[in-house]
């Protein structure tokens, strides 16, 4: 088997008559359940809006660093804000970036009492007041892409013999998106290579944007990280961990990371995460193939909970442990 290229899959096929949608299900079909990931073209974003997105971010990383300290996610109960680099950990170890963590727009929700401590992640964003344009470039992209992962989720499910409206309902109202706008700085001073340590992504879908310089990795079959070249214009799409929860394991979420690039070579990427409201549960997904699901990959240091919020939690405290220091002492969970 070659692992020199993720399957690269083009939406539009869904919309070019039975023949070319049935060869995007087969297509679907087997990404989704060999390899967890795959690079999406046909998808209807342009070059333009993504020139925009990029133009904004970069301009967010050109601030003064004072200006990007003053939306510090550490003023956000909700994780919401910039992140300086060596502050998020990945597996107990530093990740060498920084980022801005944007959500969907909305008050915060404090938790009353009763209620589940997850609700603490939805609440207001933090935008810089040096750069306007970033929360329109920034808002804007997370309409097209929910838009974009809507069709996708749609297609995937019909793919695999599923009712495609299955999950409608979870991303019916406030559905849980988050965006992050990232740069890698280059190398760390000590040699450390670990741009972002290997992980699962939580949700169900992923999509990144990433520009030309590499360095995102995906294991593969053969156990070993490859790296996923950069296609113009296409978006690198995983799924997440309830996705393989839905199906039992039939539907891979797969584990990846980021080797920073070397010297002082910076590198830009902007994923996006397709999440169901925080309250959502998450329904077996009745399928054909369900009888040939292996079940859910076991780990005992990363507990899957059926309620979405409560792993969307779980991660978050994990990774910003200064965050969850100065708001959360109550909720902290070990590395």
């Amino acid at each position: 088997m070659s692992y020199l290229q993720l399957p690269v899959i083009d939406l539009s096929a869904a919309d070019r008559g039975p023949q070319a949608r049935a060869l995007l299900h087969a297509q679907l079909h087997s990404a989704a359940h060999d390899v967890g990931f795959f690079q999406l073209t046909g998808h209807g974003v342009s070059t333009a809006e993504t020139a925009a997105l990029t133009e904004a971010m970069q301009a967010f990383f050109a601030l003064p660093e004072a200006d990007r300290l003053a939306v510090s996610n550490l003023n956000s109960p909700h994780f919401r804000g910039y992140t300086r680099t060596g502050d998020e950990r990945t597996g107990g170890s530093r990740d060498w970036r920084d980022q801005l963590d944007i959500g969907a727009e909305r008050p915060a929700h404090v938790p009353g009492p009763g209620e589940p401590e997850y609700w603490w992640l939805e609440g207001p964003n933090q935008w810089p007041d040096a750069l306007p344009a970033l929360r329109t470039a920034a808002l804007g992209w997370t309409d097209r892409l929910s838009a974009v992962a809507h069709k996708l989720l749609h297609e995937l499910l019909a793919a695999i013999g599923a009712p495609p409206d299955f999950y409608d309902e979870i991303f019916a109202d406030r559905p849980h998106l988050h965006l992050k706008l990232v740069r890698y700085p280059g190398r760390a001073g000590d040699g450390s290579d670990q741009g972002v340590g290997a992980h699962k992504d939580y949700g169900f879908l992923t999509l990144l944007h990433q520009d030309q310089i590499g360095g995102l990795q995906v294991q593969r079959g053969d156990g070993l990280f490859h790296e996923v070249p950069p296609i113009p214009g296409a978006f690198v799409v995983n799924l997440g961990e309830l996705l393989e929860v839905a199906t039992n394991g039939y539907l891979l979420a797969t584990n990846h990371r980021v080797v920073s690039p070397a010297g002082a070579t910076e590198r830009y990427s902007v994923p996006f995460f397709y999440n169901p409201r925080l309250d959502a549960r998450i329904a077996p997904l009745p399928f054909p193939h369900a009888s040939d699901a292996p079940g859910v990959t076991a780990d005992p240091a990363n507990p899957l909970f059926a309620e979405y919020g409560r792993n969307e939690l779980k991660g978050w405290l994990r990774a910003h442990p200064q965050v969850a220091a100065r708001h959360h002492k109550g909720l902290l969970v070990p590395a």
